[in-house]
């Protein structure tokens, strides 16, 4: 298994080559050097699964030691790697989405004076996630999980010379911060509890040092949690995720898809022995989810900038694999990852493809009727958006359906309510992009159905993607199969959970190690699994529906400015950390500017006048003249001669 280490090195080793050399030869060989560490980091993936499943279920995993990193006193912690059926399944996913948008890359970036630092930056950032995947324990886990937060900042800030990307870039990096507070102090009072960050250890001590509900238990899995609240965008730090869209659309398919933003959820289910003995932290991550999960896909609605639609997306389906994790739903919270790593993927490419056709337009109202110009866009995208809203046969429909009927054969009905309702409020914003983007002849978006606005006017109507005779096309084939790859994923990816009888084949693979039986359930709570399905199929189909008679048919007049209000200001949230947050620290900064200017610079300034002035009365003294000094010694020695006589 000791193979398994070349999954990060190869990506790590392209960084290397192109961060040092990659501005001195072209465009081609960058691209190479790129995207082809990225696959051949996908391939060894394979070989390891090979290898896996030739094994016996039970034997199913192996530690892979590189050397002692830290070793002091009864401290240990070695940098190595854990190989086991859920390391690998990330590290497929995360390589094979990863190398798709490395490729899509060499087209959409085609045009950038800097794309050797682009790629350099990329490899980086895949190295980084699956170093994190990989890890043996939560030290080594600690080193990825600070690689992407770096690379997240220095992606999102690729364009840097534009204010609001590098404004971006600095939010991104601060919040993630945050949470990475609790996430550190979790790591050192794992250390105080079991003596050690091994993950195989932690899990077969967790029964025996961790009493069920106890404090210690509880304390960890909430410090643990708060440090997947900061990287995956949940409330209430998911407030740097929509800014991230002024990166490039492939970096921001990266981030959202399989690697960053996902990390949180894989470190949950890493660590879920910790979390079975907590049972309250397991609650709050549970609701947590749920709200988040609502809460954006209401803010999505009245969103006009398309990638944003997707990063307000992000955030709600991320809220789902927490309420699944959440209730002990392990293999359900990672088949929701690698299915939602397929679609928003593809949402997120078929994005960068009408902005690359438009000339960089993200706003909505100024696009309409690009079906018939941008085909296969048009369908991509539509593949993408209903695996999002959860409609039969594509893959979210699979991993959105095993969430909720979790949650309620849990005994969380009003959690389960409370999802179905955002798969239907899911529904009604990706099918209103859709419409507004694809449908809609250009420019009936900016007033929305029935004359209720969809925010404020936009500027212009001069943008090329609306004239009738400018050129619009698809996408060129580098960018093109990408996307049809991952189509086809989003496809056939509902097979992962997919059996006669629960459980499916991501949760048969992941059984022997995520604890068989953990789902927590209560009697009378078991309703049809049919049933169940039948009604997330019911809302999101309604919601789909809704968008066609509102927005196509124009049969209903909606008509609600305070809710529209309301959702445009993204329930005031940002308002209140402007208000609550920044302009108190803003104020305190610039109190201790001033305090900085007039005090300490003052004194040191002062002093130096001090000095300065001195010397100047000094100089004066200096006259050059041989009587002036012969006088001043003379009045020197009679000065000391009184000194004496008079002592």
């Amino acid at each position: 298994m000791r193979a398994a280490i070349l999954i990060p090195l190869f990506p790590l080793a392209g960084w290397v080559v192109n961060g040092l050399l990659g501005d001195r030869w072209g465009r081609r060989a960058v691209a190479w050097v790129a995207c082809g560490t990225v696959v051949a980091a996908f391939a060894v993936s394979l070989a390891v699964l090979a290898r896996l499943l030739a094994l016996p279920p039970g034997a199913r995993s192996a530690a892979v030691v590189l050397y002692e990193w830290i070793g002091t006193g009864s401290v240990r912690a070695p940098l190595g790697l854990l190989v086991d059926p859920l390391s690998v399944a990330l590290a497929l996913v995360v390589s094979g989405v990863g190398a798709l948008i490395h490729i899509y890359s060499v087209g959409y970036m085609a045009g950038d004076e800097h794309i050797a630092r682009y790629f350099a930056y990329l490899n980086l950032f895949m190295a980084s996630m699956l170093w994190l995947v990989l890890a043996g324990n939560l030290v080594a886990m600690f080193i990825g999980w600070e690689g992407v937060g770096l690379c997240s900042y220095l992606l999102i800030a690729f364009w840097f010379t534009r204010p609001p990307a590098a404004a971006a870039g600095v939010k991104a990096f601060l919040v993630t911060r945050l949470g990475d507070v609790g996430f550190l102090l979790g790591i050192f009072l794992a250390f105080a509890v079991f003596g050690t960050t091994d993950f195989t250890a932690m899990a077969r001590a967790a029964g025996s040092r961790l009493p069920l509900g106890g404090p210690a238990a509880t304390a960890l899995a909430l410090l643990l949690f708060l440090g997947a609240t900061g990287k995956s965008a949940q409330l209430p730090l998911y407030v740097w995720l929509p800014d991230a869209m002024e990166g490039p659309t492939p970096v921001s398919a990266l981030i959202h898809a399989a690697t960053m933003v996902t990390a949180g959820v894989y470190m949950i289910v890493r660590m879920h022995a910790v979390y079975l003995r907590a049972p309250l932290a397991l609650d709050v991550v549970a609701i947590v989810g749920a709200a988040t999960a609502i809460f954006a896909a209401a803010a999505a609605l009245a969103e006009p900038d398309l990638k944003r639609v997707l990063a307000y997306s992000t955030i709600s389906q991320l809220g789902y694999m927490f309420l699944g994790v959440g209730v002990g739903a392990w293999s359900d919270g990672i088949f929701h990852l690698t299915s939602h790593a397929f679609f928003k993927a593809l949402l997120f490419l078929a994005a960068g493809a009408v902005m690359h056709a438009l000339g960089g337009e993200t706003d909505m109202r100024r696009m309409g009727g690009l079906a018939g110009r941008l085909p296969a866009t048009a369908g991509a995208f539509a593949v993408g958006a209903l695996a999002l809203a959860g409609i039969w046969p594509f893959a979210g429909f699979f991993s959105k359906e095993a969430i909720l009927s979790d949650a309620f054969r849990a005994g969380r009905v009003w959690l389960w309510a409370v999802a179905l309702a955002a798969a239907g409020l899911t529904a009604l914003y990706i099918a209103r992009a859709f419409a507004l983007v694809f449908v809609l002849p250009p420019g009936e978006g900016s007033a929305g159905p029935a004359g209720c606005r969809e925010g404020d006017a936009p500027r212009a109507a001069g943008h090329r993607g609306l004239a009738p005779g400018a050129e619009v096309a698809d996408p060129p084939p580098v960018m093109r199969w990408p996307m049809g790859a991952l189509a086809l994923l989003t496809l056939l990816g509902g097979a992962l959970g997919w059996s006669a009888a629960r459980p499916g084949v991501l949760a048969r693979w992941l059984g022997p190690l995520l604890a068989p039986g953990a789902l927590r359930s209560s009697e009378g709570t078991h309703g049809s699994e049919a049933a169940l399905a039948a009604a997330g199929l019911a809302v999101a189909v309604a919601g789909i529906v809704l968008v066609w008679l509102v927005y196509v048919r124009r049969a209903l007049r909606v008509r609600s400015q305070a809710v529209q209000t309301v959702l445009a200001h993204r329930f005031y949230v940002e308002d209140f950390y402007a208000a609550a947050v920044v302009a108190p620290v803003r104020a305190v900064a610039r109190w201790a500017g001033g305090f900085d200017r007039a005090v300490i610079d003052g004194a040191v300034v002062g002093l130096a006048r001090a000095i300065g002035g001195g010397g100047a009365v000094l100089r004066r003294l200096q006259s050059g003249y041989l009587r002036h000094y012969a006088a001043l010694a003379l009045v020197g020695v009679l000065a000391l001669l009184a000194y004496w006589m008079w002592r």
